[in-house]
Protein backbone atom coordinates (compact mmCIF):
# COMPACT_ATOMS: atom_id res chain seq x y z
CA UNK A 1 0.00 0.00 0.00
CA UNK A 2 1.17 3.49 -0.87
CA UNK A 3 1.38 5.85 2.03
CA UNK A 4 1.80 9.67 1.96
CA UNK A 5 3.42 10.40 5.68
CA UNK A 6 5.37 13.52 5.65
CA UNK A 7 8.70 13.56 7.17
CA UNK A 8 7.26 15.37 10.57
CA UNK A 9 4.56 12.61 11.00
CA UNK A 10 7.07 10.06 10.83
CA UNK A 11 8.91 11.15 13.52
CA UNK A 12 6.68 10.03 15.97
CA UNK A 13 7.26 6.42 16.76
CA UNK A 14 3.72 5.39 16.69
CA UNK A 15 3.25 6.74 13.24
CA UNK A 16 6.33 4.99 11.70
CA UNK A 17 5.46 1.52 13.00
CA UNK A 18 1.62 2.10 11.73
CA UNK A 19 3.38 3.90 8.39
CA UNK A 20 5.51 -0.14 8.06
CA UNK A 21 2.41 -1.70 8.62
CA UNK A 22 0.59 0.59 6.20
CA UNK A 23 3.26 -0.39 3.54
CA UNK A 24 3.06 -4.26 3.99
CA UNK A 25 -0.63 -4.43 2.83
CA UNK A 26 -1.22 -5.86 -0.68
CA UNK A 27 -4.94 -5.31 -0.76
CA UNK A 28 -5.32 -8.78 -1.70
CA UNK A 29 -8.49 -9.32 0.90
CA UNK A 30 -7.41 -12.67 2.51
CA UNK A 31 -8.36 -11.06 5.68
CA UNK A 32 -11.82 -11.22 4.88
CA UNK A 33 -12.46 -14.41 4.15
CA UNK A 34 -11.30 -15.19 8.79
CA UNK A 35 -12.94 -11.72 9.63
CA UNK A 36 -15.97 -12.55 12.10
CA UNK A 37 -17.62 -8.75 12.26
CA UNK A 38 -16.91 -8.75 8.08
CA UNK A 39 -18.57 -12.78 8.05
CA UNK A 40 -21.65 -10.98 10.42
CA UNK A 41 -22.53 -7.94 8.64
CA UNK A 42 -20.96 -8.18 5.33
CA UNK A 43 -19.52 -4.58 5.38
CA UNK A 44 -15.89 -3.87 3.96
CA UNK A 45 -15.06 -1.56 6.57
CA UNK A 46 -16.10 -4.09 8.66
CA UNK A 47 -13.05 -6.22 7.77
CA UNK A 48 -9.48 -5.64 8.39
CA UNK A 49 -9.11 -4.59 4.66
CA UNK A 50 -11.47 -1.87 5.09
CA UNK A 51 -10.40 -0.64 8.41
CA UNK A 52 -7.14 -0.19 7.30
CA UNK A 53 -8.16 2.42 4.52
CA UNK A 54 -10.32 4.30 7.38
CA UNK A 55 -6.88 4.09 9.90
CA UNK A 56 -4.65 5.33 6.70
CA UNK A 57 -6.86 7.72 5.86
CA UNK A 58 -7.50 9.16 9.53
CA UNK A 59 -3.62 9.05 10.51
CA UNK A 60 -2.24 10.53 6.88
CA UNK A 61 -4.67 13.75 6.89
CA UNK A 62 -4.05 13.94 11.03
CA UNK A 63 -8.19 13.90 10.73
CA UNK A 64 -10.18 14.60 13.67
CA UNK A 65 -12.42 10.86 13.15
CA UNK A 66 -16.21 10.88 12.55
CA UNK A 67 -18.17 8.71 14.37
CA UNK A 68 -18.48 6.27 10.85
CA UNK A 69 -14.96 5.57 11.19
CA UNK A 70 -14.66 5.39 15.48
CA UNK A 71 -17.67 2.93 14.75
CA UNK A 72 -16.45 0.83 12.30
CA UNK A 73 -13.26 0.61 14.37
CA UNK A 74 -14.93 0.18 17.41
CA UNK A 75 -16.31 -2.88 15.85
CA UNK A 76 -13.11 -4.71 15.73
CA UNK A 77 -12.91 -7.74 18.18
CA UNK A 78 -9.16 -7.38 18.05
CA UNK A 79 -9.87 -11.08 17.17
CA UNK A 80 -6.56 -11.08 15.08
CA UNK A 81 -7.44 -14.07 13.05
CA UNK A 82 -6.57 -11.46 10.22
CA UNK A 83 -2.63 -11.89 11.29
CA UNK A 84 -3.10 -15.57 10.74
CA UNK A 85 -4.55 -15.30 7.20
CA UNK A 86 -2.48 -12.33 5.91
CA UNK A 87 0.36 -13.75 3.84
CA UNK A 88 1.85 -10.25 3.93
CA UNK A 89 2.51 -10.46 7.57
CA UNK A 90 1.00 -7.29 8.09
CA UNK A 91 0.79 -6.20 12.00
CA UNK A 92 -2.82 -5.60 12.37
CA UNK A 93 -2.39 -5.96 16.50
CA UNK A 94 -0.05 -2.71 15.77
CA UNK A 95 -2.10 -0.79 13.77
CA UNK A 96 -5.54 -1.28 15.21
CA UNK A 97 -4.06 -0.84 18.65
CA UNK A 98 -2.38 3.14 17.30
CA UNK A 99 -5.75 3.90 15.85
CA UNK A 100 -7.72 3.33 18.89
CA UNK A 101 -5.19 5.50 20.89
CA UNK A 102 -5.04 7.74 18.24
CA UNK A 103 -9.38 7.97 18.54
CA UNK A 104 -9.25 8.28 22.65
CA UNK A 105 -6.94 11.15 21.72
CA UNK A 106 -8.92 13.42 19.21
CA UNK A 107 -12.34 12.14 19.37
CA UNK A 108 -15.30 13.32 21.56
CA UNK A 109 -17.91 10.24 22.22
CA UNK A 110 -21.29 10.47 23.53
CA UNK A 111 -21.73 11.61 27.11
CA UNK A 112 -23.41 8.06 27.72
CA UNK A 113 -20.87 6.18 25.97
CA UNK A 114 -17.55 8.16 27.74
CA UNK A 115 -19.64 6.82 31.04
CA UNK A 116 -19.32 3.88 30.20
CA UNK A 117 -15.53 3.06 28.70
CA UNK A 118 -14.71 5.50 32.28
CA UNK A 119 -16.72 3.07 34.19
CA UNK A 120 -15.61 -0.13 32.95
CA UNK A 121 -11.58 1.16 33.49
CA UNK A 122 -12.20 2.03 36.37
CA UNK A 123 -14.18 -1.23 37.84
CA UNK A 124 -12.79 -4.29 35.73
CA UNK A 125 -8.99 -4.02 36.22
CA UNK A 126 -9.61 -3.88 40.16
CA UNK A 127 -10.51 -7.64 41.66
CA UNK A 128 -12.51 -6.21 44.77
CA UNK A 129 -13.94 -3.40 43.00
CA UNK A 130 -15.32 -5.80 40.03
CA UNK A 131 -16.11 -8.28 43.01
CA UNK A 132 -18.54 -5.48 44.39
CA UNK A 133 -20.11 -4.65 41.21
CA UNK A 134 -20.93 -8.23 40.07
CA UNK A 135 -22.67 -8.41 43.51
CA UNK A 136 -24.54 -5.56 42.51
CA UNK A 137 -25.04 -6.80 39.13
CA UNK A 138 -26.05 -9.96 40.47
CA UNK A 139 -29.09 -8.35 42.76
CA UNK A 140 -30.16 -6.01 39.94
CA UNK A 141 -30.22 -9.14 37.30
CA UNK A 142 -34.23 -9.86 37.96
CA UNK A 143 -35.03 -6.28 36.39
CA UNK A 144 -32.39 -6.70 33.76
CA UNK A 145 -35.32 -6.26 31.43
CA UNK A 146 -35.97 -2.68 32.21
CA UNK A 147 -33.26 -1.34 31.34
CA UNK A 148 -33.35 0.73 28.08
CA UNK A 149 -29.60 0.77 27.16
CA UNK A 150 -28.51 -2.94 25.67
CA UNK A 151 -24.75 -2.47 26.70
CA UNK A 152 -26.22 -2.19 30.82
CA UNK A 153 -28.37 -5.22 30.16
CA UNK A 154 -25.77 -7.42 28.86
CA UNK A 155 -23.69 -6.85 31.79
CA UNK A 156 -26.31 -7.48 34.09
CA UNK A 157 -26.81 -10.46 32.14
CA UNK A 158 -23.25 -11.08 32.40
CA UNK A 159 -22.52 -11.69 36.11
CA UNK A 160 -22.10 -15.07 37.36
CA UNK A 161 -24.64 -17.00 39.13
CA UNK A 162 -21.80 -17.97 41.87
CA UNK A 163 -18.90 -15.36 43.11
CA UNK A 164 -16.01 -17.43 43.77
CA UNK A 165 -14.30 -16.83 47.40
CA UNK A 166 -11.52 -14.64 47.63
CA UNK A 167 -8.32 -16.76 47.16
CA UNK A 168 -5.30 -16.19 49.59
CA UNK A 169 -2.71 -18.20 46.62
CA UNK A 170 -3.12 -14.41 44.90
CA UNK A 171 -1.43 -12.63 47.77
CA UNK A 172 2.69 -12.05 46.97
CA UNK A 173 4.50 -14.78 48.10
CA UNK A 174 6.50 -18.10 46.93
CA UNK A 175 4.85 -21.85 46.78
CA UNK A 176 7.54 -24.27 46.84
CA UNK A 177 7.90 -27.00 44.71
CA UNK A 178 7.14 -30.77 45.76
CA UNK A 179 10.38 -32.22 45.17
CA UNK A 180 13.69 -31.13 43.60
CA UNK A 181 13.23 -27.39 42.26
CA UNK A 182 13.21 -27.89 38.47
CA UNK A 183 12.84 -23.71 37.53
CA UNK A 184 11.82 -20.94 39.16
CA UNK A 185 8.67 -19.32 37.72
CA UNK A 186 6.62 -15.94 38.67
CA UNK A 187 2.45 -16.74 38.23
CA UNK A 188 0.75 -13.67 36.86
CA UNK A 189 -2.71 -13.98 38.60
CA UNK A 190 -4.16 -10.91 36.57
CA UNK A 191 -7.42 -8.93 37.53
CA UNK A 192 -10.70 -10.03 36.25
CA UNK A 193 -9.60 -13.80 36.59
CA UNK A 194 -9.46 -13.04 40.65
CA UNK A 195 -12.54 -12.04 40.60
CA UNK A 196 -14.68 -14.14 38.20
CA UNK A 197 -12.69 -17.67 39.45
CA UNK A 198 -9.84 -17.91 41.63
CA UNK A 199 -9.87 -21.85 41.09
CA UNK A 200 -7.65 -21.17 38.09
CA UNK A 201 -4.86 -19.55 39.68
CA UNK A 202 -5.02 -21.99 42.40
CA UNK A 203 -5.07 -25.29 40.25
CA UNK A 204 -2.03 -23.36 38.26
CA UNK A 205 -0.21 -23.39 41.77
CA UNK A 206 -0.74 -27.06 42.52
CA UNK A 207 -0.09 -28.30 39.09
CA UNK A 208 3.26 -26.37 38.65
CA UNK A 209 4.45 -26.72 42.40
CA UNK A 210 3.89 -31.09 41.54
CA UNK A 211 5.51 -30.73 38.49
CA UNK A 212 9.03 -29.09 40.52
CA UNK A 213 8.12 -25.17 40.05
CA UNK A 214 8.89 -22.98 42.93
CA UNK A 215 5.41 -19.97 41.71
CA UNK A 216 6.20 -16.55 42.88
CA UNK A 217 3.51 -14.10 42.83
CA UNK A 218 6.07 -11.01 43.02
CA UNK A 219 4.96 -8.18 44.84
CA UNK A 220 3.92 -5.34 42.84
CA UNK A 221 2.34 -7.44 39.86
CA UNK A 222 -1.26 -6.85 38.81
CA UNK A 223 -3.88 -6.14 35.59
CA UNK A 224 -1.21 -6.42 32.04
CA UNK A 225 -3.12 -3.53 31.47
CA UNK A 226 -4.59 -5.32 28.54
CA UNK A 227 -8.87 -4.17 29.02
CA UNK A 228 -7.81 -0.04 28.36
CA UNK A 229 -5.31 -1.06 26.17
CA UNK A 230 -8.11 -1.95 23.70
CA UNK A 231 -10.27 1.14 25.07
CA UNK A 232 -7.36 3.32 22.99
CA UNK A 233 -5.91 4.52 26.80
CA UNK A 234 -2.56 4.36 26.01
CA UNK A 235 -1.59 6.00 29.27
CA UNK A 236 -3.41 3.21 31.85
CA UNK A 237 -2.13 0.62 30.09
CA UNK A 238 1.67 1.62 30.12
CA UNK A 239 1.55 2.33 33.28
CA UNK A 240 -0.02 -1.02 34.10
CA UNK A 241 3.04 -2.57 31.86
CA UNK A 242 5.38 -0.75 33.70
CA UNK A 243 4.36 -1.76 37.32
CA UNK A 244 4.34 -5.40 36.30
CA UNK A 245 7.80 -4.75 34.13
CA UNK A 246 9.27 -3.30 37.58
CA UNK A 247 7.86 -6.24 39.71
CA UNK A 248 8.74 -8.83 37.56
CA UNK A 249 12.60 -7.31 36.95
CA UNK A 250 12.65 -7.36 40.55
CA UNK A 251 12.19 -11.11 41.11
CA UNK A 252 14.55 -11.61 37.84
CA UNK A 253 17.25 -9.25 39.25
CA UNK A 254 17.18 -11.12 42.74
CA UNK A 255 16.89 -15.47 43.15
CA UNK A 256 16.15 -15.07 39.02
CA UNK A 257 13.16 -16.24 36.99
CA UNK A 258 13.00 -18.99 34.04
CA UNK A 259 9.62 -18.16 32.74
CA UNK A 260 6.45 -15.69 33.65
CA UNK A 261 3.68 -17.87 33.12
CA UNK A 262 0.49 -16.76 32.03
CA UNK A 263 -2.75 -18.68 32.30
CA UNK A 264 -4.76 -15.98 30.89
CA UNK A 265 -4.11 -15.79 27.13
CA UNK A 266 -5.40 -12.02 26.21
CA UNK A 267 -2.95 -11.18 29.15
CA UNK A 268 -0.27 -13.36 27.61
CA UNK A 269 -0.58 -11.55 23.96
CA UNK A 270 -0.52 -8.22 26.10
CA UNK A 271 2.71 -9.12 27.73
CA UNK A 272 4.76 -10.76 25.28
CA UNK A 273 4.13 -7.09 23.96
CA UNK A 274 5.21 -5.26 26.30
CA UNK A 275 8.75 -5.00 25.06
CA UNK A 276 7.18 -2.94 21.77
CA UNK A 277 4.08 -0.87 24.14
CA UNK A 278 7.16 0.34 26.27
CA UNK A 279 10.28 0.69 23.38
CA UNK A 280 10.55 4.35 23.89
CA UNK A 281 10.30 4.20 27.94
CA UNK A 282 13.12 4.08 30.28
CA UNK A 283 11.65 0.80 30.85
CA UNK A 284 12.15 -0.44 27.32
CA UNK A 285 15.05 -3.25 28.25
CA UNK A 286 13.52 -4.03 31.20
CA UNK A 287 10.43 -4.61 29.40
CA UNK A 288 12.18 -6.32 26.66
CA UNK A 289 13.36 -9.26 28.84
CA UNK A 290 9.61 -9.31 30.36
CA UNK A 291 7.93 -10.20 27.22
CA UNK A 292 11.00 -12.62 26.07
CA UNK A 293 10.48 -15.16 29.67
CA UNK A 294 6.38 -14.75 29.38
CA UNK A 295 4.49 -17.98 28.69
CA UNK A 296 1.43 -19.40 28.12
CA UNK A 297 0.76 -22.15 31.01
CA UNK A 298 0.66 -24.56 28.37
CA UNK A 299 4.14 -23.28 26.61
CA UNK A 300 5.82 -24.31 30.12
CA UNK A 301 3.99 -27.43 30.88
CA UNK A 302 5.09 -28.78 27.50
CA UNK A 303 8.53 -28.20 28.84
CA UNK A 304 7.97 -30.13 31.84
CA UNK A 305 7.20 -33.48 30.55
CA UNK A 306 3.24 -33.63 31.89
CA UNK A 307 2.97 -37.12 33.08
CA UNK A 308 0.56 -39.50 31.17
CA UNK A 309 -2.82 -39.93 32.60
CA UNK A 310 -5.41 -43.07 32.24
CA UNK A 311 -7.92 -42.68 29.87
CA UNK A 312 -10.84 -40.64 31.84
CA UNK A 313 -13.51 -41.60 29.37
CA UNK A 314 -14.68 -37.92 28.98
CA UNK A 315 -14.99 -35.95 26.30
CA UNK A 316 -13.36 -32.54 26.04
CA UNK A 317 -14.28 -30.10 23.40
CA UNK A 318 -11.39 -27.96 23.23
CA UNK A 319 -12.30 -23.98 22.35
CA UNK A 320 -9.12 -21.96 21.42
CA UNK A 321 -9.46 -18.51 22.48
CA UNK A 322 -8.30 -15.92 19.60
CA UNK A 323 -5.35 -14.15 21.37
CA UNK A 324 -4.16 -18.43 22.06
CA UNK A 325 -4.29 -18.87 18.76
CA UNK A 326 -3.93 -15.95 16.74
CA UNK A 327 -2.76 -13.53 19.12
CA UNK A 328 0.11 -16.18 20.49
CA UNK A 329 0.29 -18.60 17.77
CA UNK A 330 0.08 -21.71 20.30
CA UNK A 331 -2.66 -23.93 18.60
CA UNK A 332 -1.35 -27.33 19.32
CA UNK A 333 -0.15 -27.75 22.39
CA UNK A 334 -3.38 -27.40 24.92
CA UNK A 335 -4.69 -30.21 22.52
CA UNK A 336 -1.60 -32.32 23.07
CA UNK A 337 -1.52 -31.77 26.55
CA UNK A 338 -5.27 -32.65 27.14
CA UNK A 339 -4.68 -35.51 25.02
CA UNK A 340 -1.55 -36.94 27.21
CA UNK A 341 -3.67 -36.56 30.43
CA UNK A 342 -6.15 -39.10 29.48
CA UNK A 343 -9.00 -36.64 27.87
CA UNK A 344 -10.60 -37.30 24.53
CA UNK A 345 -10.14 -33.81 22.74
CA UNK A 346 -12.46 -32.77 19.94
CA UNK A 347 -12.69 -29.58 18.39
CA UNK A 348 -15.64 -27.85 16.87
CA UNK A 349 -16.55 -26.41 13.05
CA UNK A 350 -14.76 -23.47 12.36
CA UNK A 351 -12.60 -23.34 15.66
CA UNK A 352 -10.67 -19.95 14.37
CA UNK A 353 -13.46 -18.13 14.60
CA UNK A 354 -13.84 -15.36 17.94
CA UNK A 355 -16.40 -16.59 20.33
CA UNK A 356 -17.27 -12.51 20.81
CA UNK A 357 -15.54 -12.27 24.23
CA UNK A 358 -12.74 -10.09 23.54
CA UNK A 359 -12.69 -8.57 26.72
CA UNK A 360 -15.13 -5.66 27.12
CA UNK A 361 -15.96 -6.31 23.72
CA UNK A 362 -19.46 -8.40 24.80
CA UNK A 363 -20.21 -5.26 26.91
CA UNK A 364 -19.42 -2.52 24.01
CA UNK A 365 -21.02 -4.69 21.38
CA UNK A 366 -23.38 -7.23 22.91
CA UNK A 367 -25.20 -7.51 19.73
CA UNK A 368 -22.49 -8.75 17.82
CA UNK A 369 -21.10 -10.59 20.55
CA UNK A 370 -24.19 -12.27 21.35
CA UNK A 371 -24.48 -13.43 17.41
CA UNK A 372 -20.71 -14.44 17.53
CA UNK A 373 -21.40 -16.52 21.37
CA UNK A 374 -24.40 -18.34 19.83
CA UNK A 375 -22.91 -19.45 16.97
CA UNK A 376 -19.63 -20.81 19.07
CA UNK A 377 -21.70 -22.19 21.79
CA UNK A 378 -23.92 -24.35 18.05
CA UNK A 379 -20.73 -25.64 16.94
CA UNK A 380 -19.75 -26.96 20.48
CA UNK A 381 -22.70 -28.30 21.26
CA UNK A 382 -22.63 -29.85 18.39
CA UNK A 383 -19.65 -32.23 19.46
CA UNK A 384 -21.47 -33.63 22.13
CA UNK A 385 -19.18 -32.86 24.80
CA UNK A 386 -18.89 -33.66 28.10
CA UNK A 387 -16.97 -30.47 28.94
CA UNK A 388 -15.53 -27.09 27.24
CA UNK A 389 -12.07 -26.26 27.97
CA UNK A 390 -10.17 -22.97 27.25
CA UNK A 391 -7.38 -21.22 28.20
CA UNK A 392 -8.73 -17.84 28.46
CA UNK A 393 -11.43 -16.30 31.47
CA UNK A 394 -13.64 -14.19 29.19
CA UNK A 395 -13.58 -16.77 26.77
CA UNK A 396 -15.02 -19.05 29.82
CA UNK A 397 -17.47 -16.43 31.00
CA UNK A 398 -18.95 -15.62 27.34
CA UNK A 399 -19.46 -19.34 26.51
CA UNK A 400 -20.41 -20.60 29.84
CA UNK A 401 -23.38 -17.95 30.17
CA UNK A 402 -24.89 -20.11 27.09
CA UNK A 403 -24.89 -23.67 27.84
CA UNK A 404 -25.29 -26.32 30.27
CA UNK A 405 -22.00 -27.92 28.94
CA UNK A 406 -19.65 -27.15 32.36
CA UNK A 407 -17.05 -24.72 30.58
CA UNK A 408 -13.72 -24.85 32.67
CA UNK A 409 -9.68 -24.03 31.90
CA UNK A 410 -7.14 -26.22 30.51
CA UNK A 411 -5.42 -25.81 33.80
CA UNK A 412 -7.97 -27.14 35.84
CA UNK A 413 -8.45 -30.23 33.94
CA UNK A 414 -4.97 -31.25 33.84
CA UNK A 415 -4.50 -30.30 37.29
CA UNK A 416 -7.25 -32.81 38.37
CA UNK A 417 -5.64 -36.00 35.90
CA UNK A 418 -2.04 -35.20 37.75
CA UNK A 419 -3.65 -35.61 41.37
CA UNK A 420 -5.75 -32.05 42.00
CA UNK A 421 -9.03 -32.18 42.54
CA UNK A 422 -12.12 -31.76 40.63
CA UNK A 423 -12.62 -28.83 38.77
CA UNK A 424 -15.73 -26.69 41.05
CA UNK A 425 -17.63 -26.80 37.66
CA UNK A 426 -17.48 -30.81 37.18
CA UNK A 427 -18.92 -31.32 41.00
CA UNK A 428 -21.41 -33.96 40.89
CA UNK A 429 -21.21 -33.87 37.03
CA UNK A 430 -18.67 -36.59 36.72
CA UNK A 431 -16.77 -38.93 39.35
CA UNK A 432 -13.85 -37.62 40.96
CA UNK A 433 -11.80 -41.22 40.36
Amino acid sequence: MQTFFTPEQLADPDTARSNEILRACVHCGFCTATCPTYQLLGDELDSPRGRIYLIKDMLENDRVPDAKTVKHIDRCLSCLACMTTCPSGVHYMHLVDHARAYIEQTYKRPMGERALRWMLARILPYPMRFRVALLGARLARPFARLVPDARLRAMLDAAPRRIPPVSRNDDPQSFAPRGARRMRVALMTGCAQKALDTDINDATIRLLTRLGCEVVVARGAGCCGALVHHMGKAGESHRAAAANVRAWSAEMNGEGLDAIVINTSGCGTTVKDYGHMLRGDALAADAARVSSRAMDVTELLARLDLPEGAPKGLRVAYHAACSLQHGQQIKGLPKDLLRRAGFDVVEPADSHLCCGSAGTYSLMQPEISGQLKDRKIRTLEARAPDVIAAGNIGCMVQIGGGTDVPVVHTVQLLDWATGGPLPPALEGRVTDA
